[in-house]
């Protein structure tokens, strides 16, 4: 058995996207966590099942790794009992939890990778961290940027990605998928090296 690069994490890692059910949501900004585990799920080469976790879980390899990608079923400002359900139900410590969510405070197109921090806002951040009882797990963060003029963040984020934007986003998705890999074969100090200038 080989430990995995993220340090603490154990054996196996728990990938999770963050985003709303249903297909009136599937084109959110909000929801780009939920379209980059479908690109890693497609890599991983399965299909999501209902748990009982209350989340989506696909269990398989990645880059190297044993991995269990989940995507809560609860809307986002619940995220927090699905995915620590699921982190228990595989016996994953905080240590091996990775949330891919959207990010305000970067611009679109740009991705940042952290360990802990603030939710900054991020109610599905927020939920994670209570229901973990810490904020020490990872985060890569998908810039959608803020929202023009005096538009309400909470709207904006509940809004697809513009045209233009659509245009980038299959690339970037991609982009962010390749970013998790690096993360969880490299480490995090790898990782951001390869991906913050980008």
């Amino acid at each position: 058995m080989t430990e995995a690069v993220l340090p603490g994490a154990g054996e196996q890692i728990l990938l999770a996207g963050l985003g709303n059910p249903g297909p009136q949501y599937a084109g959110n900004r909000h929801n780009v966590g939920f379209m980059v585990l479908d690109e890693l799920a497609g890599r991983v080469g399965g299909k999501f099942k209902a748990h009982k976790s209350g989340a989506e879980v696909l269990e398989g390899r990645l880059a190297g790794q044993r991995v269990v990608l989940v995507k809560p079923r609860s809307y986002m400002n619940l995220s927090g009992g699905p995915v620590v359900g699921a982190a228990r139900f595989y016996k994953i410590p905080p240590a091996g939890v990775v949330v891919v969510h959207d990010e305000l405070d970067v611009d679109f197109g740009a991705l940042k990778m952290k360990l802990g921090g603030g939710d900054n806002g991020h109610n599905g951040l927020r939920s994670i961290t209570k229901s973990l009882g810490t904020k020490d797990y990872y985060r890569v963060r998908f810039g959608v940027g803020r929202p023009p003029g005096r538009q309400d963040p909470a709207d904006f984020v509940l809004k697809d990605f513009s045209t233009v934007e659509r245009k980038e986003l299959a690339f970037e998705i991609d982009r962010c998928a390749d970013a998790v890999e690096a993360l969880i074969s490299t480490g995090l100090a790898a990782a951001q090296n390869t991906f913050h200038a980008g």
